[in-house]
């Protein structure tokens, strides 16, 4: 075990010079434009970004850790990444709930802030340096090329830091301290848009920490549970204890504030640095919200059910996330907002703040959600597909006491506020990442195919990107192997399962998505490329022989789609953990974080024998010559012998300066 310091400087294996970087960054560059590749993500959500210098024990995407990852993604061709959910995480008796999925619509989780900036001159110094080091730790590195996040110590960090922040605030300020001053005014511009928000949301924090706990429906006293439903509605009973509690709990609420005011300015200020870069972030438009933001908006959800993920080879998945009314999303069938309609747009507005593009999550909760008794036990669902409809169902099923249908409203959310949330941005319906993985029930289908033809999640675990690029014209999509809900790719090949003959095995290994004569065929498709037969029959056994290098055949598949994803343990050769698993509720869960030296780690790892790092240059290589085979096979001139001469003087250099950096990253010391 070691302990890093403040640099974090690399001091052994091979890596590019910083003489070589311009030239490696151009070289893949230009093999991106070549292959018309327009999107390169990376998935690393926030609590996953590695420390530089001292940890808080809880990564952040928008602290100076984070411009050092991303200059590094930039260095290898990436030009966004892909967040979760940045909001606040809920709190149960003093710990911290780890999924970002539960977390606040509106709130932003302080635990991103960059504790270490408000010791500089910047933010007035007000946190101390001396409080600063006693609060984190300088990050301790072994053998693993991973960390792991302590959510409960750095919720313990950040209490203490942001406390003494704000006292200290305070009193810079009564002395004229021209650095507080200035905060003082951003803060108070800061307040004039978002105080009635952030008043409610304070107040929701005075009142879980008095009972323990987030989730107000637990609360003993009725009254605590659903004043605030009367202050939105006129009631004066209702709004004199507003009123009461506010100023009862002035400091603490206002404290609130200023820590929302500091983790958004952070958030505005990475954006700028971003924007000079050309790097995106894709923000999380998670489908839920916290009990927070369901506290704040009682009357907008279903008092019976919730949403959840229909099964067919099991229980349905109970996710216990707050369901929107249909009836409370307009008002009287206008296109007028109604209190569930307001909710929406306010998160998806919110979500849209400060980033460059938008992951829907779990899209089929905007047109056909599917919902799960709130009142049901775990033996009243049933297994398989003949579901007990009393207990679960599609939305569009719920009827009124005549028959009728309830839901008018979903079937029109897309439309008159999703897509036109995302225009007023600048973000086309092609741009975003819409999470469809579902079980596409009828209205689905109608809505999201049928009538908007909307784009999908293709990965190519279980598919061939030939057949969805070249047959289907699938050219749209996003394109993954993997993600943050799935164990480290280059274990694939050891997943067991139901074989093609009944019996249990190594299932990966005979899917069509994996086939060797697939793999080695569309990597090498040009017929007349000379020894194409020995090229072919070379690589299959060698993708027939090294389960790591079939792993890497369908990474460079993947490279030649238009918009894909990777994931950060992917890129960095992380397999002996994994970041989620969807639909489980593991406690390892969403703790999996880049470690402080992931430089180290990530180099070392390329040059060793049999790498789990991906070698960008390497893959490039075999996307492009590829993508030169796939030009000569579609080319509309009678003589190919002399396109694919012509192509192939075209990009020798590049091939061969791709070549050269794959080997640089293979280099010992």
């Amino acid at each position: 075990m070691r302990v890093l310091g403040i640099n974090n400087q690399i001091t052994f294996k091979r890596r590019p010079t910083k003489e070589e970087e311009p030239e490696l960054k151009n070289t893949i560059d230009k093999t991106y434009k070549a292959l018309g590749t327009k999107e390169r993500v990376v998935i690393t959500h926030g609590s996953c970004f590695p420390a530089l210098g001292r940890s808080s024990y809880i990564g952040s995407p928008y602290g100076s850790a984070a411009k050092e990852y991303t200059k590094f993604l930039m260095l290898y061709g990436f030009n966004g990444n892909q967040l979760g959910p940045g909001g606040e995480l809920e709190v149960i008796n003093g710990k911290v709930k780890p999924s970002p999925y539960n977390g606040s619509a509106f709130a932003k989780n302080k635990l991103f802030i960059d504790l270490e900036e408000l010791t500089t001159d910047k933010y007035g110094k007000i946190l101390s340096e001396e409080t600063f080091n006693n609060v984190t730790k300088l990050p301790e590195t072994g053998d693993k090329n991973y960390d792991m996040t302590d959510f409960n110590e750095a919720f313990k960090t950040y209490n203490t830091a942001l406390k003494e922040s704000y006292n200290n605030f305070k009193a810079k300020i009564a002395k004229g301290q021209p650095e507080a001053l200035a905060l003082n005014k951003e803060f108070e511009k800061f307040l004039d848009k978002h105080d009635e928000r952030l008043t409610e949301e304070g107040l929701f924090h005075v009142l879980s920490g008095k009972y323990g706990t987030d989730r107000f429906e637990e609360w003993p006293d009725e009254g605590d549970k659903t004043f605030i439903t009367g202050v939105h509605n006129g009631d004066m009973d209702a709004i004199e204890k507003y009123y009461d509690m506010v100023n009862a709990n002035e400091n603490e609420i206002n404290q609130y504030k200023f820590e929302q005011f500091i983790a958004t300015k952070q958030i505005k200020e990475n954006k700028e640095w971003r924007d000079k870069q050309g790097f995106k972030y894709i923000n999380d438009l998670l489908v839920g919200c916290s009990k927070m933001d369901k506290w704040r908006y009682q009357d907008a959800f279903l008092k019976d059910w919730e949403m959840g993920a229909r099964e067919s080879n099991g229980k349905s998945q109970r996710w216990f996330i707050p369901v929107v009314d249909p009836k409370k999303i307009f008002k009287h069938n206008s296109s007028e907002l109604n209190i569930g309609g307001q909710f929406l747009k306010e998160k998806i507005d919110f979500a849209l703040e400060f980033c460059e593009n938008i992951r829907i999550d779990h899209v089929m909760g905007f047109i056909e959600p599917y919902l799960l008794s709130k009142s049901a036990s775990e033996d009243e669902f049933v297994n398989g597909n003949e579901k007990n409809h009393d207990v679960e169902k599609y939305i569009s099923e719920l009827k009124e006491a005549d028959g009728t249908d309830y839901d008018k409203a979903y079937p029109k959310l897309l439309t008159r506020l999703v897509l036109p949330a995302l225009r007023r941005k600048g973000i086309t319906p092609d741009m975003a990442v819409w999470e469809d993985i579902c079980s596409y029930p009828n209205r689905f289908v109608q809505i999201y195919e049928n009538e908007l033809n909307l784009p999908k999640i293709q990965n190519i675990d279980w598919i061939r990107a030939q057949d969805k690029l070249y047959k289907d014209k699938r050219k749209d999509d996003w394109y993954l192997l993997g993600s943050h809900d799935n164990m480290p790719a280059m274990t694939y090949m050891q997943r067991t399962g139901d074989m093609k003959d009944g019996s249990k095995g190594e299932y990966t290994r005979e899917h069509d998505a994996w086939n060797t004569d697939y793999l080695s065929g569309y990597l090498n498709i040009d017929d007349g490329r000379e020894n194409i037969g020995q090229i072919r029959k070379e690589f299959k056994e060698l993708i027939e022989n090294n389960d790591r290098e079939r792993v890497r055949a369908k990474f460079a598949e993947l490279m030649t789609t238009p918009k894909f994803q990777i994931s950060f343990a992917d890129l960095l050769g992380i397999t002996d953990v994994t970041y989620n698993i969807g639909g489980s509720k593991r406690p390892e869960n969403w703790k999996e974080r880049i470690s402080a030296d992931y430089l180290d780690k990530y180099y070392e790892n390329l040059a060793s024998e049999n790498p789990t790092a991906l070698n960008i240059p390497e893959l490039l290589k075999k996307a492009l010559q590829a993508k030169i085979d796939i030009m000569v096979m579609e080319s509309e001139d009678q003589d190919k012998d002399k396109t694919r001469a012509e192509l192939n003087e075209q990009y020798k250099p590049l091939l061969d300066d791709l070549q050269k950096y794959a080997d640089i990253l293979k280099e010992p010391e």
